[in-house]
Parts: C-alpha cells; sequence; structure tokens
C-alpha cells in the first residue's frame, strides 16, 4: 500500500482497488468476491492503513495484491498463523484470511482449526471451489466422492470434508455460508463479519469456471435455487420454495421439509444463531441437496473473550505484579546447561 494513508474517509469502492493487473481466469468467481470486499470495507470507519489482507496458496490467494491495503501472501496453508501472530502484535487492526478449500482445508487444516478455537479476532473467508484450480484440476477435500478429476481419473474414493463442520467442532464464535452470485448476500454476511468480536469463519460457494464449472448450480442454479435454498433468519422460521410454501420441522433429532399449509406455526423450527449450544448450528450443516434445502447465512454467533485480547490482559497483570522484566536476564538465567 502506497497512498492510502492520504486517502481521505468516507471511502469509496475504488480507494480499495489496488491497481494490480488481476490475473484469474474470465468468468472466475473470485473477481465477485474481490468486488464485494473492496465495497463492503469501503462502508466502515477505520482508517484504511489499519486493514490487511493475509492468505495462503491458491487462486484465491492473491487477494492481497488487488486490496489496496497492506497484506501477506504467506505459505501454503498458514495463513491463519501470520494472521494471529499480527493480530497479537497489533489488536487495532482489520485482519481478512483469504483461504480456498485445499489451502484451509487440507494443508493447512490444522492452523485453521486452532485459529478458530482460540477464537483470535480475526474474519477468515473460505473460498470453495471444490477443487485445485491454480494446480489445474485435482480433486480437493471438499470435492464429492466419484468426483474425476486428473488425480483422482476414475473418481474420487474420499469422503468430503464440510467446512462448517470443523467450524463448529473448533466451536468458531461466527459461522457463516455466501455464494459468489449473491453480492448483496455476501456483503452483508461480511459486514456482520467485520463487526464481530472474535473469529468469524465465512465459507463462500464459488465457482471455478476451468476445472470445476457449476459445481454448486445443482443448489444454487436460477431455475432451482429457492427450491434448493433456504435463507437463515435469526427469530424466524426456516421458509423457502418458489412459493414461499415450504418450510423446516424438527421431529425427534431430524429436520424435515413441510408443507407450510398443513402444519402450525409453533411447529415450525425458529433459527436461532445466538444458541451457545453448537448442536443445533451441526444440524444446520447437516441439511444438504438433494433431501434438504442447503442453508445460507449466519449459522452462528455467540459472545466470549478473545485470544488476543485474553494475551493482552495477562501480559499487563504480569507486568503489574512483576514488573517488566528483561530479556537478557531470561537468556542468562540459571536454567541453562552446557552440552560438553
Amino acid at each position: 500500500m502506497s497512498t492510502s494513508t492520504a486517502l481521505k474517509k468516507p471511502y469509496t469502492k475504488e480507494n480499495f482497488v489496488s491497481g494490480q493487473e488481476v490475473r484469474w481466469c474470465p468468468g472466475c468467481g473470485d473477481y465477485s468476491i474481490l468486488a464485494t470486499m473492496q465495497r463492503t470495507l469501503a462502508k466502515f470507519d477505520l482508517p484504511i492503513e489499519n486493514y490487511v489482507i493475509v492468505s495462503g496458496i491458491g487462486c484465491s490467494s492473491r487477494f492481497p495484491y488487488y486490496m489496496n491495503t497492506y497484506g501477506f501472501h504467506t505459505i501454503h496453508g498458514r495463513a491463519p498463523t501470520i494472521a494471529t501472530g499480527l493480530k497479537c502484535v497489533n489488536p487495532d487492526l482489520s485482519i481478512w484470511v483469504i483461504t480456498g478449500d485445499g489451502d484451509g482445508l487440507s494443508i493447512g487444516g490444522n492452523h485453521l482449526i486452532h485459529c478458530m478455537r482460540r477464537n483470535v479476532d480475526l474474519n477468515i473467508l473460505l473460498v470453495n471451489n471444490r477443487i485445485y484450480g491454480l494446480t489445474k484440476g485435482q480433486y480437493s477435500p471438499t470435492s464429492e466422492i466419484g468426483k474425476v478429476t486428473k488425480s483422482t481419473p476414475y473418481g474420487s474414493i474420499d469422503y468430503p470434508i464440510n467446512a462448517l463442520c470443523i467450524a463448529i467442532a473448533s466451536e468458531a464464535t461466527f459461522i457463516a455460508r455466501t455464494l459468489d452470485t449473491d453480492p448483496a448476500h455476501m456483503s452483508y454476511i461480511m459486514e456482520r463479519a467485520a463487526n464481530h468480536k472474535g473469529v468469524s469463519f465465512i465459507e463462500i460457494y464459488q465457482n471455478c469456471i476451468i476445472f470445476n464449472d457449476k459445481t454448486h448450480v445443482p443448489v444454487t442454479g436460477r431455475e432451482t435455487r429457492d427450491d434448493r435454498m433456504v435463507y437463515l433468519e435469526h427469530g424466524k422460521p426456516l421458509i423457502f420454495g418458489k412459493k414461499k410454501d415450504k418450510a423446516i420441522e424438527i421431529k425427534g433429532l431430524q429436520p424435515e421439509v413441510v408443507d407450510l399449509a398443513k402444519v402450525s406455526p409453533n411447529e415450525l423450527l425458529i433459527h436461532n444463531e445466538k444458541d451457545p449450544n453448537p448442536h443445533y448450528s451441526y444440524l444446520l450443516t447437516q441439511m444438504d441437496y438433494p433431501e434438504m434445502p442447503v442453508p445460507f447465512g449466519v449459522f452462528r454467533q455467540i459472545e466470549k473473550p478473545t485470544y488476543d485480547e485474553m494475551m493482552e490482559n495477562q501480559i499487563k497483570e504480569i507486568i503489574r505484579t512483576k514488573g517488566k522484566g528483561e530479556l537478557k536476564d531470561l537468556i542468562y538465567g540459571n536454567n541453562t546447561w552446557k552440552v560438553e
């Protein structure tokens, strides 16, 4: 970022455009995600120099070059680790991690899990196109079983990872899903994530036009989405369908699709994103096409202390009780030995 400190608020989308040539395939879903992020960050009052974009490796990981903010294009799968360090030393930063299904859920899976369970105050966007696009089309951790790719010519025999299940198992405090073809919804989700204190994890359904074109279309296609998607709204029933005539009911521990005209409103499942118990949000992640509509929106948003906040408070308390200390004393302390 070279000129941002001279920029004046309020910002526009153009203030977040770096001027670098964007090198994605024509028609890639990443264009929509990039433009939405630039437009969304411009809404906030935070100085532009306080934004940092951190990425690993993959097509979406080229984001830092295209944002007129500070940024790191780091090593494969380690973006959450770099971002955690940044947040701990400078809590005033708004840090956005951009990762893909291969980068975040394969080589970087361990780092992603620990970043989320620590509740570091970061925003993580996981761009899920169910393929390794940068390396020209191998199956990824989210590819469906039976997927034929260059590395699985007879079909994948791996069961796919459900990204939101990983986030819920890690007890992330903000979990959401959106899609690249709905910029308004994507911006709404990003805005809510930015306002959340703690880790926010957003899965974005994205289309790789070259190596996995239309992978999400059976659910998100224009002709079918009304009957195969359901948008989550806190405090409201899960209603969907072209005529808004279908809803979700819970029978035992199982969600079921019901005819809205044939059930009492008291029987409908009411969305509660504030439920501290992760069981409900986990149940939502199990709703999948073709048996059930696929949920989009905020699955979970709860409050609890963040890692960076607790670390800062702990350091202050130790300094208060023991003084600032000297690094030299630690290095030359008594607890040393020689190997002869």
